[in-house]
């Protein structure tokens, strides 16, 4: 038998419908550089979409802080080439942050339009809702635009249900994570990646 190439932790290659590969990788400090580059070719629109607002730049600073996330309460992915960290342009960064009731975690998901419509963000949420669910946390939640149709339309097809919130044109999604909550996003629902 073959020995298989095997991947560390949360590590995983694979191909999208267009025959592009990417590896989804938890974020590394070197990322910090890459991520200020790939803001720079986003959309007015996918900023908005991501912070909830319009952000000009990403700075250092900023860029710094999202590539080192606290390992006890933050956990982000990114969809890079498959290239070293600081090397790889990054196209695609997934967060969930633990809130400060410990019992829930908000996720913010991003991915470039050069490769959105691929399944990427369903791939990237199900990798969220597994490690919010290993952490035993309640609920996975996010706060979307209301005109944000396609992220909405993907938390409504992985079982999240709305919510009200007192911010006019935002919606929050969520995820019930306990047994008997009514969740139904499983690893093995997912076709397999090339």
């Amino acid at each position: 038998m073959a020995a298989r190439n095997r991947l560390p932790p949360w590590h995983e290659q694979i191909r999208l419908s267009n025959g592009r590969e990417v590896l989804i990788r938890p974020i590394r400090p070197a990322d910090a550089d890459p991520l200020r580059q790939g803001f720079a070719l986003l959309e007015p629109d996918e900023i908005r979409q991501r912070f909830l607002h319009a952000v000009r730049e990403l700075t250092p600073e900023m860029a710094d802080k999202l590539a080192r996330p606290d390992a006890k309460r933050e956990f982000a992915l990114v969809a890079a080439e498959p290239l070293p960290p600081g090397e790889a342009l990054v196209g695609a960064v997934a967060r969930a942050s633990i809130t400060e009731s410990g019992r829930e975690a908000e996720f913010a998901i991003l991915v470039s339009h050069y490769i959105a419509g691929l399944g990427l963000g369903r791939h990237l949420m199900r990798r969220l809702v597994r490690w919010a669910k290993g952490r035993r946390l309640e609920r996975l939640c996010g706060d979307v635009l209301e005109h944000n149709q396609p992220m909405l339309a993907l938390a409504q097809s992985l079982g999240f249900r709305r919510e009200q919130t007192d911010e006019p044109g935002l919606v929050r999604v969520v995820l019930d994570l306990q047994p008997g909550r009514g969740t139904h996003v499983h690893d093995h629902d997912e076709p397999q990646a090339a």
